[in-house]
């Protein structure tokens, strides 16, 4: 299993939030969710300057065995999308955790929102258990 990188939080639905220096949070799926998955064949993000509620779809990834949707972490408005993803969307398969980001929110209440989620360990458990 790949390791789980300390400065995430999660979502039980396997999104990832990294909350950056700006205060803004870029958004992906886990690694452990992109093997589930299987291969990427189509990404579908959110548009700039859209608003996402916390725990809302907004994005979909699909591979060949599967559509998923993906949800927002956090409520705020869409700031940037990962914009090499709806032609490379295997580039998740590949970097999870660093170029497979999907979008990046302004958030409207973040520290609110960050208390929901799971931290490293937590989610490394959650994982676990669902394997058993």
């Amino acid at each position: 299993m790949q390791e789980i990188p300390g400065d995430l939080k999660f979502m039980k639905s396997h999104e990832w939030a990294r909350v950056e220096d700006k205060g803004t949070v870029t958004v992906g799926i886990s690694d452990h969710a992109q093997g589930l998955l299987g291969d990427l064949v189509y990404v579908e993000l959110p548009s700039v300057g859209d608003t996402v509620k916390g725990g809302n779809a907004c994005a979909v990834v699909e591979s060949v065995k599967a559509a998923s949707d993906v949800y927002s972490p956090v409520s705020g408005e869409i700031v940037a999308i990962n914009e090499a993803l709806p032609d490379k969307p295997e580039t998740i398969n590949e970097d999870a955790y660093g170029d497979g980001w999907l979008f990046v929110v302004k958030p409207d209440n973040l520290a609110e929102e960050l208390e929901e989620l799971l931290d490293p360990d937590a989610y490394a458990e959650l994982i676990e258990n669902e394997d058993e």
